[in-house]
């Protein structure tokens, strides 16, 4: 019949206003700031790096390989790789970012450098109350100000999280075997059996 979609419509306001009264679920305002919507699990912002452990610095899963820097579509992202190597997750020696800053102000949240990171260290944050006065500076995150723990990673997106941690634990597992298999490699390398003298 003709106007259905009209009337439907004006069935789901009218249910929506005369509901506003009984319920909040129905309310659509919400009182900002001193209210705020929750944050669905796939909100995405801005980037943020992950670290482990308790030092930001020393715990950034980065390696500086430079692969989201090369993808960001709008170029915001600058990275000085280290000169010198450290230890990483997976007791590797690897490089690490000496300055890693994000232009906020020209991130367009595509998520292109999260997609394309090996090593699981750059994720979105949900954090939108980024305003400042200083338009050029108080926009530019270094590596200090982007640091963010693995456990602020688990609150915001648990799902992606638990994936990205079972596929840490693998690497981890690969890295221990390989790391022993060369172990064992190089004991019995060293210890080569003695001659027997014949009788």
């Amino acid at each position: 019949m003709l106007g259905t979609g009209i009337i439907k419509g004006m069935a789901e306001t009218a249910r929506n206003f005369l509901g506003s009264y009984v319920s909040r679920e129905h309310l659509t305002t919400v009182q900002y700031p001193e209210e705020r919507s929750p944050q669905i699990e796939n909100a995405r912002q801005f980037p943020f790096l992950v670290f482990d452990g308790d030092d930001p610095i020393k715990g950034l899963r980065c390696v500086a390989c430079q692969i989201c820097e090369k993808e960001c579509p709008p170029k915001c992202i600058y990275i000085v790789k280290s000169k010198d190597k450290r230890v990483d997750y997976k007791g590797q020696s690897q490089f690490y970012p000496a300055r890693f800053d994000i232009d906020l102000s020209v991130c367009m949240s595509c998520q292109i450098c999260v997609e394309v990171c090996p090593f699981e260290s750059i994720k979105m944050d949900t954090a939108y109350e980024l305003s400042t006065t200083d338009r050029f500076g108080g926009l530019m995150a270094d590596k200090h100000q982007l640091a963010k723990s693995n456990e602020h990673y688990r609150h915001i997106h648990p799902t992606d999280a638990a994936l990205s941690d079972a596929a840490l634990a693998v690497e981890v597992a690969k890295a221990k075997a390989v790391a022993e298999a060369k172990a064992k490699a190089a004991i019995t390398t060293t210890v080569s059996p003695q001659p027997v003298a014949a009788t």
